[in-house]
C-alpha cells in the first residue's frame, strides 16, 4: 500500500460528488482536517483485534480478514505481527495501520488489551483524537474497558461504542444501553439496533431522526425506509416474533434517549452506539461511517509552554512508540511519531527538543502493521516511522526549531522486578544492547543497582516477562533467565532540595538504582518501606509515574 500515490480527486469526501484535490490533502491550514486517528480499546476477548481486521477488510485494505480465532493462513492477523502474538492469540503491542475511507486518511492504532500491556496503551492515547470503544454483548463492560475509558476521560477523547458479539446469546440491548450510561456516566445515542440476538437474530437497523432507515439482513441485502416511522409501523414486520419486541425496545430507546447531538459527543459527553458483530461483519460499515462523519479531525495538542495547534505552519511531532526489530531481516529501530501540526516533506531536517540535536528524516514511512511504504509528504494526524539508530526516544517532542514540549506521555512505576541472569557470559554485549532496545520500547524498564553488578528489569504485569524471554531469544538470539529480586516495585525519588535527595539517596545506597535516564529509583521490598522512608524523609517525593521526554 502506497499511500501517497492513492489519493484521488475522485474519491468523495462526505457524500460530495467530489473529492479534494491532492493539494488539499497536504496542505496545512485544510489538509489535517482530512484525517481521522483513533484507538479501538477493549477488555481482552472482547474482539477488538478481528473488529481491526473487519474495519481494514470493508474498507479496502485488505481482501482477507485474519481472524484470531482461525488457524492457517487466516490466522495471521495483520494488526497482530510478532510471532508470539500470533503464537497466543493476544495483542501485546500497538500497531499503527493507515489506509483511506471515502477519501479520508484513517490512521487507527490497535491497542493491546491485557492489562499487563497498559501502559503501552495509555501511550498509544496520547496520540490518538478520539477512540472505539469495543464491548462483548454477553458481558458488557468489563474491567480493562472501564480502566482505558477513564483515561480517555481524563484527556476528553470521544467515543464510539461497538457493541460486538450481537450474533450471540448476549444481555438485553437496553440493558447494555444503560450499564454504559450508569457504569460510565455516559449519555447514550443507539444508531443502529440488532432485531434479534444469537440464534433468532435477524438483521441490523441503522437509524437516525429525520433520515432514511436501512435494515442489513444476514446476507447483507438492504431494505430501505423512508423514515423511523414507517420502519417501526411495516404491518409485515411489527407481526413477527422476533421483529416484534425489538421494534418495540428500539422505539422504548428512541423515547427516552437524546438524540445523537455532534458537539456533546465531541465534548465526551455522549457515545453513540453501534451493535454489530465484526466476526460476521454485521455493523462494521456503520461503525466506518461514524468515524468518517463523526469523529473529530487532528485536535490541539497538550505542550509546554502552549497547545500545539495542528493548523501551525511549522512542522511537528512527538514520538509515542518505538519499535525494534520489526523487519527480522535488517535488525531496524523505528520511531513512530504523531505529527501534530505542519506538512511534512521527505528530507526535512527536524530538531529533538531534548537533545537539541537536528535529524535528516530520509525515509518516513506510512506503515499497515509491520508492512511499510516511504512517504513524501504527511500532516498533522499522520502517524509517521522514522528508522534510526538510538537517537530518538518515546516522548521526544520534534519541531522545525521551537522548542515547545508534548506534554502528558506517562511512565508507570513497575509492579514486578526480576533479576537478570545470563548462562552464556560471552553475550553480555548482546543482551545489554537488547534490554536497552526493549526497554525503549517499553516491554520492560531496566534499573542499574547502586550496588552490585546485576541487570534489574521491572514490568507492570507478568505476561510481559514472557514477552522479554520471548523476544530476546527469538530477535536476539540471547537466552535468559529471570529470578526473584528482594524488591516488589519501585518509586522514582525526587526533591526540591538537591542536598536532602543527596541524604537520602546515600543513607539507602542498597536500595537504589538509576533507569535508563539516569533518574534516581528508590527499590522497595514492601508497601511498608515506602511508607517508612516516607515518614523518615518527607521532603523527597516518591512517584508511581513519571512524566516521558
Amino acid at each position: 500500500m502506497d499511500t501517497t500515490e492513492t489519493f484521488t480527486a475522485e474519491a468523495p469526501i462526505d457524500g460530495g460528488p467530489e473529492g479534494p484535490s491532492r493539494a488539499a490533502l497536504f496542505d496545512a491550514a485544510t489538509g489535517y482536517t482530512r484525517r481521522r486517528t483513533f484507538a479501538i480499546i477493549s477488555h481482552p476477548d472482547a474482539g477488538k483485534t478481528t473488529l481491526t481486521e473487519k474495519l481494514l477488510l470493508e474498507s479496502g485494505a485488505i481482501r482477507l480478514a485474519g481472524q484470531v480465532k482461525e488457524r492457517g493462513e487466516r490466522r495471521r492477523t495483520r494488526s497482530d505481527w510478532m510471532e508470539i502474538e500470533q503464537k497466543r492469540g493476544i495483542s501485546i503491542s500497538s500497531s499503527v495501520m493507515t489506509f483511506e475511507y471515502d477519501g479520508l486518511v484513517l490512521n487507527l492504532l490497535d491497542t493491546p488489551g491485557h492489562a499487563d500491556f497498559s501502559e503501552d496503551t495509555y501511550r498509544t492515547l496520547t496520540a490518538v483524537d478520539s477512540a472505539i470503544m469495543v464491548i462483548d454483548a454477553a458481558k458488557g463492560i468489563e474491567a480493562q474497558t472501564r480502566k482505558l475509558f477513564e483515561v480517555c476521560r481524563l484527556r476528553d477523547i470521544p467515543i464510539i461504542t461497538f457493541v460486538n458479539k450481537i450474533d450471540r446469546e448476549g444481555r438485553d440491548p437496553l440493558e447494555i444501553l444503560d450499564e454504559i450510561m450508569s457504569g460510565l456516566a455516559l449519555d447514550v445515542a443507539p444508531i443502529t439496533w440488532p432485531m434479534g440476538m444469537g440464534t433468532d437474530f435477524r438483521g441490523l437497523v441503522a437509524f437516525q431522526d429525520g433520515q432514511p432507515v436501512t435494515l442489513t439482513r444476514n446476507t447483507r441485502a438492504r431494505e430501505t425506509f423512508d423514515d423511523v416511522e414507517s420502519f417501526l409501523t411495516e404491518p409485515r414486520l411489527t407481526g413477527d416474533p422476533v421483529f416484534g419486541p425489538a421494534m418495540e425496545a428500539m422505539d422504548i430507546a428512541r423515547a427516552s434517549l437524546p438524540s445523537f447531538d455532534l458537539e456533546s459527543y465531541r465534548q465526551g459527553h455522549m457515545t453513540p452506539v453501534i451493535f454489530g458483530s465484526a466476526m460476521r461483519e454485521i455493523g462494521v460499515r456503520e461503525l466506518l461511517d461514524a468515524v468518517r462523519s463523526f469523529a473529530p479531525p487532528p485536535l490541539p495538542q497538550p505542550a509546554e509552554p502552549k497547545p500545539i495547534e495542528p493548523a501551525m505552519n511549522e512542522v511537528s511531532g512527538f514520538v509515542l512508540k518505538i519499535q525494534a526489530n520489526m523487519d527480522p531481516n535488517h535488525r531496524d529501530r523505528v520511531a513512530f511519531v504523531r505529527l501534530t501540526s505542519g506538512v511534512f516533506k521527505r528530507g526535512m531536517k527536524l530538531k529533538n527538543v531534548r537533545s537539541g540535536k537536528e535529524l535528516k528524516i530520509a525515509s518516513p514511512m506510512f506503515f499497515f502493521a509491520r508492512e511499510r511504504e516511504v512517504v513524501d509528504e504527511a500532516v498533522a494526524g499522520d502517524i509517521v516511522g522514522i528508522p534510526n539508530h538510538g537517537t530518538l526516544s518515546v516522548g521526544d517532542t520534534l519541531t522545525e526549531g521551537s522548542t515547545f514540549s508534548v506534554t502528558g506521555i506517562p511512565s508507570f512505576a513497575p509492579e514486578l522486578i526480576r533479576r537478570v541472569r545470563l548462562p552464556d557470559a560471552m553475550k553480555v554485549k548482546q543482551m545489554t544492547r537488547a534490554l536497552n532496545d526493549l526497554a525503549e520500547e517499553g516491554v520492560t524498564q531496566v534499573f542499574r543497582p547502586m550496588l552490585g553488578s546485576s541487570w534489574l528489569v521491572g514490568v507492570v504485569g507478568a505476561l510481559q516477562l514472557d514477552v522479554l524471554v520471548s523476544r530476546l531469544e527469538v530477535e536476539y538470539g540471547v537466552t535468559i533467565m529471570l529470578e526473584s529480586a528482594a524488591f516488589d516495585t519501585a518509586r522514582w525519588v525526587s526533591c526540591e532540595e538537591p542536598a536532602e535527595l543527596e541524604r537520602f539517596v546515600n543513607a539507602n545506597k542498597g536500595d537504589m538504582a538509576f533507569d535508563r535516564a539516569e533518574r534516581p529509583v528508590f527499590l522497595a521490598r514492601s508497601a511498608w518501606d515506602i511508607s517508612y522512608a516516607q515518614k523518615n524523609y518527607p521532603q523527597i517525593v516518591f512517584s508511581t509515574t513519571r512524566e516521558i521526554g
